[in-house]
């Protein structure tokens, strides 16, 4: 599997962004300056020169808007200010001069699709008060008689308007007394929908860009882009969909519309990234949003290969297989080679931690430093989230009561009322494997209480492992997982043939090796990655070695010449023919 054309350095469209390696910071589990357990702003700006150090030249930034938090600051309440526990402007502010001084970009993440139930246009929505009675979805119930399903909010004698089931379970639709009406929450039910068929709620999103741009960032991650836009007339889904209704609040009919008026109005004007999540996309449907320039994304968060484990279900946790990951893989490299750019990423703040799920907690470091390779030798940009330059592992949730996030807590519930399973306990393995909260818990800067992240008692526990995994410890070993991913972040912006180089797949069958080319004009390297855990040999009749160099190795030893090679467990290998 190949890229169909040979890209040279001479006509390919360079971009910043391009080359750019992201780093993602999840404030609230980053580091504490007060000590209320809390990440704040000052704990990013204390962090800069360790976060500079990484290499990185752009960083993500999780919201730090005005929220209840009730979904982790993805619930804005105030879309001008910052959350209180976090800091305040000025903070911001220092942070944002702190990263331009060391020329490190930063983008905003900015929800879109919904807002917190107590931000002031859903309070006076909810009112039904002049122009914001409009500026969500309100509709009227449905006869309880009428309907095959059935909900537990509203009156005696209806249900919600459809049937469609909210991503974090339960029912997509709360009652209000107030307005004797409906509201859609496609996730919490204190994250109700934005109606963005209605133009003044689409100005006003423009006007939130507009006025965060105008502050000098450099972009935006947009959460839930897929599903601003819902089917006309809302009407069921079908019962089987997984959530029932997902085919008609994901990829509606005039998303396209939206994002093109948004880039045509505001996003255009500036130079700038843009890259959507967009769960529930196919990678098609992400390469034809690319390839049309007005709809105005660089790149897009698709989430084909996170499915490759069997996600959420309890009968197949935590398998997967190579050669399926390969060929998502290679699928998704093919069909942005001509058409767009890729968002690199093994994981993130809704993501298991990458070495629990695609390595080897046994072998942490050779397992680490091999998804480090992968992911930074990959055509596309990389996205690393906090914790991955030191190999941060799951956690182990013992009891509901230990899991912060809404998404698990409805899954595990739904789960139970469904009758999958009887108790937590009997989910606690699906949870230890799959929960957002493994993302979440606080950064591991040292072996000291609270890991090095707080002097007070951490929103989140702390996983056990921090003692032996941590910063500190790994800041000064040449052979450590961070020093590793300096490496490779060096190894990268300093090989044009990492970044722009066609793509073509090796040995698309072998159950063990992962390896492939990146060629550019004469340029040619190739990565050898043995992603198991029993000794593996490279045959390389596929490529014609020559004089191979070393580029990169997780192991100080590692085979000079590519062909015949044996390679340890966990072993990479990158060189150039």
């Amino acid at each position: 599997m190949s890229t169909n054309t040979l890209t040279t350095l001479e006509h390919i469209d360079r971009e910043w962004w391009k080359e750019a390696v992201v780093y993602q910071i999840y404030p609230r589990s980053f580091n504490d300056t007060d000590g209320d357990g809390v990440g704040d702003l000052q704990g990013i700006v204390d962090k800069v020169d360790y976060i500079d150090s990484l290499g990185v030249d752009l960083v993500w930034l999780c919201p730090v808007y005005g929220s209840p938090n009730e979904d982790n600051g993805y619930d804005i309440s105030d879309y001008h200010s910052i959350m209180d526990e976090f800091g305040d402007m000025a903070d911001w502010e220092r942070l944002l001069a702190e990263l331009h001084d060391r020329d490190i970009r930063l983008i905003m993440d900015l929800v879109l699709n919904h807002t917190s139930s107590e931000h002031e246009w859903f309070q006076r929505s909810r009112r039904g008060e002049g122009e914001y009675a409009d500026y969500y979805y309100w509709r009227d119930g449905r006869p309880a008689e009428d309907a095959d399903y059935d909900t537990d909010d509203g009156p005696a004698d209806e249900v919600a308007p459809n049937n469609w089931e909210s991503i974090f379970g339960g029912p997509a639709w709360s009652y209000v007394p107030e307005r004797e009406q409906w509201y859609l929450h496609l996730f919490d039910e204190n994250q109700p929908d934005l109606n963005w068929r209605n133009p003044t709620v689409r100005q006003a999103m423009k006007d939130v860009v507009s006025w965060w741009l105008d502050r000098g960032i450099d972009g935006f991650r947009m959460d839930a882009v897929s599903h601003m836009s819902k089917t006309d007339g809302l009407p069921d889904g079908d019962p089987d969909g997984t959530p029932t209704g997902i085919e008609h609040f994901s990829h509606g009919p005039r998303l396209e519309e939206y994002l093109t008026e948004l880039s045509a109005d505001v996003l255009s004007n500036h130079d700038i990234t843009t890259v959507a999540e967009m769960g529930h996309t196919s990678i098609e449907q992400a390469a034809s949003y690319l390839e049309d320039d007005a709809v105005g994304l660089d790149m897009i968060f698709q989430f084909s290969h996170m499915g490759v484990d069997g996600g959420w279900d309890p009968e197949t946790v935590g398998e997967w297989d190579l050669t399926e990951f390969k060929r998502i893989m290679s699928e998704r490299q093919d069909a942005l080679a001509d058409r767009g750019w890729d968002a690199l990423f093994l994981g993130n703040h809704d993501q298991p931690r990458i070495v629990s799920r695609f390595g080897d907690e046994a072998a942490h470091r050779e397992s680490a430093s091999l998804i480090a390779t992968f992911l930074l030798t990959m055509r596309g940009t990389p996205y690393v989230y906090q914790g991955e330059e030191i190999g941060m592992t799951n956690a182990d949730f013992e009891s509901l009561d230990e899991i912060d996030d809404p998404q698990t807590v409805g899954r595990v519930e739904q789960y139970i009322a469904d009758g999958v399973a009887d108790s937590y306990e009997e989910l606690r393995e699906v949870v230890n494997a799959q929960s957002r909260d493994h993302a979440r818990t606080p950064m591991q800067w040292s072996d000291e209480a609270g890991t090095g992240f707080t002097d007070g008692e951490p929103w989140l526990k702390c996983n056990a492992d921090y003692t032996e995994i941590n910063v500190a410890a790994q800041r000064d070993d040449p052979a450590s997982v961070l020093n590793q991913y300096r490496t490779l972040i060096d190894l990268r912006q300093s090989t044009d043939a990492l970044v722009y180089g066609d793509y073509e797949l090796l040995t698309p069958e072998d159950d063990q090796l992962y390896a492939y080319t990146r060629t550019l004009d004469d340029e040619r390297v190739l990565v050898v990655l043995n992603w198991s855990s029993e000794p593996a040999t490279f045959e390389g009749s596929e490529i014609d070695a020559g004089d191979a160099t070393v580029l990169y190795g997780n192991h100080d030893d590692a085979p000079t010449d590519p062909t015949g090679a044996s390679l340890r467990p966990w072993e990479a290998v990158v060189y150039r023919l």
